[in-house]
């Protein structure tokens, strides 16, 4: 390593792939990089091939006396476009030391600039928002959505006076529909009101939803086998063919279609266990089920295996 000479040796330039440093003697040698002092080595021959490397890796430091609740970082977080200086603002720290206070006690170093009171209130809104969606595991594209559209109802003022987190949250439901993975909510009348109001705020509007879209999900939650599942939406699909379920809500029939078809299996749930998953009381599930049991043998699929024959089903 003596006689170590720097030479720098770029490969042709193609439109498959951008240059790569390689050594001239050794072009498939996997260089050794050494970060301390940016050189690229040649582990065959020792010969350096590169230097003043830039290190992309994160830019932090940490000291032993370093507790470990600090956090190393030394750039701050990154843009986020949603608020209106993009957060590039730096936020400094409160001192500690003598050298931080002057001789009256006051701190020689005061933030001259401090977040904006709607920007404050759109962070809260946006941790609010992926609080909700990590809660129900939702993904990250959805999130993006929600905060999307959550910033154009706020600047628009249209919504004025109502709880930001009912705004959140019937943003969120928007997102989830738009998206195709449509969720339910219950408890919040505030939460329909601001879904209403979003809607003919931002002129924009959402697909229907159907007992399909919530099939699979509440199968999966009610651990049913994949026969029953394809049993109750068959069962739902014809239910709203033969319009046997007029003006009940896509929900209620999925619950009593899957009421229906695991009572004819032997994988049997209750309409309480149903209607925890749903979201629809007790009393929902029997009204839509009385509805359907009438045409019960023209619901079922002609492939379905009875462990309940049909004429057994509960009659509620």
């Amino acid at each position: 390593m003596a006689n170590i000479k720097k030479i720098f040796f770029f490969s042709s330039f193609s439109l498959d792939a951008l240059p790569r440093v390689t050594c001239p003697n050794h072009p498939d040698a996997i260089l050794v990089e050494d970060y301390r002092a940016g050189d690229m080595i040649c582990p065959e021959c020792g010969l350096v091939v590169g230097d003043r490397v830039i290190d992309v890796g994160s830019e932090w430091r940490t000291f032993s006396n370093d507790k470990a609740t600090k956090d190393p970082s030394r750039v701050g977080d990154s843009q986020n476009p949603l608020l209106s200086d993009g957060d590039l603002s730096t936020m400094i720290g409160k001192g500690t030391g003598a050298a931080s206070f002057d001789e009256f006690g006051n701190s020689k170093y005061q933030n001259r600039r401090t977040m904006s009171s709607s920007d404050r209130a759109m962070m809260n809104a946006f941790k609010e928002i992926t609080t909700m969606a990590d809660r129900i595991n939702l993904p990250r594209n959805i999130v993006d959505r929600t905060n999307n559209l959550f910033k154009q109802v706020y600047e628009q003022k249209s919504l004025k006076g109502r709880a930001n987190d009912a705004i959140a949250s019937a943003c969120l439901y928007i997102a989830c529909r738009q998206e195709g993975v449509p969720r339910t909510f219950k408890g919040k009348k505030e939460i329909g009101r601001c879904f209403k109001l979003i809607l003919k705020a931002l002129e924009t509007s959402v697909d229907l939803i159907t007992t399909g879209d919530f099939m699979s999900r509440f199968c999966s939650n009610l651990c049913l086998p994949k026969q029953v599942q394809m049993a109750a939406t068959h069962i739902a699909r014809k239910a709203v063919e033969l319009d046997l379920v007029p003006g009940r809500s896509p929900i209620s029939v999925a619950a009593a279609a899957i009421y229906m078809a695991s009572q004819a299996s032997a994988e049997k749930r209750t309409q309480k266990e149903i209607g925890d998953i749903a979201g629809v009381a007790d009393v929902t599930i029997r009204q839509s089920y009385r509805l359907i049991y009438p045409r019960a043998p023209d619901l079922f699929p002609t492939d379905f295996k009875f462990d309940t024959p049909v004429d057994k089903l509960p009659q509620l």
